[in-house]
């Protein structure tokens, strides 16, 4: 039986996410993403991977991409140069397919303990960033009532009303399971 997982922000080969996250080069953050990811994702899991897998250029992080556990789904984020706010992103497509991703997209719609779900890099419009200023608003869902699911923000916060942040750093640096979003959508009420 297998699993689906959703997660972001692993930033593969980025310095600064890595020291914020408490290690001494990008070598020893990418090992460590890449170990707690695969001791709760299994070889035939589903994983939405909702953007900014890495820094710089694929090449540079694209065997830790290979070593990661699952039939991996990507919602382009900002960092991706596959994501279409980037001119010339059809350009990075195959080669982003080629290393191991089953679909790349912008977006993406799931229904998850009955409810629709939207699956997203960026958090609703109005809804901050983790910077002073609030950026990529044109690329931001308007809140029109369903659940929503994105990373970027980089908080330690999992929940703020219909959404969920499912990056690694508010679930311990690892995916979190479709059942605790389930969880989370009950205990909601909505």
């Amino acid at each position: 039986m297998s699993g689906t997982w959703f997660t972001s922000d692993t930033h593969f080969d980025h310095q600064l996410v890595g020291g914020l996250r408490g290690f001494d080069s990008p070598g020893e953050h990418d090992a460590a993403v890449v170990a707690n990811w695969n001791a709760v994702v299994r070889p035939d899991d589903t994983v939405w991977h909702l953007g900014d897998v890495g820094m710089g250029r694929l090449s540079r992080f694209a065997e830790w991409i290979g070593m990661l556990h699952g039939e991996i789904h990507l919602i382009t984020g900002n960092h991706d140069a596959c994501a279409p706010i980037h001119r010339g992103a059809h350009k990075h497509q195959r080669q982003w397919l080629s290393t191991g991703f089953a679909s790349i997209q912008a977006y993406a719609r799931l229904r998850i303990n009955g409810k629709s779900v939207l699956l997203s890099h960026f958090p609703y419009r109005g809804s901050g960033d983790h910077t002073a200023e609030e950026r990529y608003t044109q690329y931001r869902f308007v809140d029109d009532g369903n659940w929503l699911l994105h990373g970027h923000t980089h908080s330690t916060e999992r929940q703020q009303g219909r959404q969920v942040h499912v990056g690694l750093d508010a679930w311990g640096l690892k995916p979190v399971s479709v059942d605790t979003i389930a969880e989370l959508i009950v205990s909601c009420g909505e």
